[in-house]
């Protein structure tokens, strides 16, 4: 397991530069296994040195790329693949480690679909207007697959929010839901950034 400050979701690039000792170990055991683990959102505390709260459903990452630095760091690549929910967490010897289960998601119906057409232009303004305040970690533009499901992800991954809310929609059940719930989250954004826009 690793638990980040971030939201992991499915379809979702995870580059991370890992220094850490019980982290180092970490990716050396993935490497030599199936090259998957864990990510989890830290909800107080921080993960160097332990003593974290941290969710019970995150995403399984699969790493793609790795390299490991003449000083023991190492630099990767990792795509975020499926939910799991934790069942109970294990001591933190050598990192973090859990018993957990896949949660299952079935593909989008028609009336999550039916949500994308307004959710997308809705997302473009949002990053536009957060752009437009200097945000510059945000994405320029983006192209969604022609894989409903991986639409639907891929719209979620881009929209701009906070770690607290995007884990409002990673635990969301429903298609449906999950995206009406992104849209009401993206509906109070906009409003907040019209705001500062029009007070800049």
């Amino acid at each position: 397991m690793f638990p980040l400050g971030t939201v992991l979701f499915p379809h979702m690039a995870l580059p991370l530069h890992i220094f850490e000792p019980r982290y180092r170990a970490l990716i050396s055991d993935v490497l030599a296994g199936e090259r998957e683990f864990g990510v989890t959102l830290i909800t107080r505390g921080h993960e160097v040195g332990g003593g974290d709260i941290r969710s019970d459903v995150g995403t399984v990452a699969r790493v793609l790329q790795a390299e490991e630095l003449d000083d023991g760091r190492w630099v990767s690549i990792a795509v975020g693949t499926r939910r799991f929910r934790i069942e109970s967490w294990l001591p933190d010897d050598p990192y973090p480690r859990a018993d957990v289960v896949d949660l299952s998601d079935d593909a989008p119906g028609d009336a999550a679909l039916a949500l994308l057409p307004d959710l997308e232009p809705k997302v473009r303004r949002v990053l536009a207007m957060t752009t437009e305040l200097g945000d510059e970690s945000v994405p320029a533009s983006f192209e969604l697959s022609d894989d409903p499901e991986v639409a639907c992800w891929q719209t979620i991954v881009v929209s701009p929010l906070n770690p607290f809310d995007a884990q409002r929609v990673l635990v969301t059940e429903d298609w449906e839901e999950r995206l009406r719930l992104t849209d009401a989250l993206l509906d109070d954004l906009e409003a907040s950034l019209v705001f500062r826009l029009s007070e800049g």
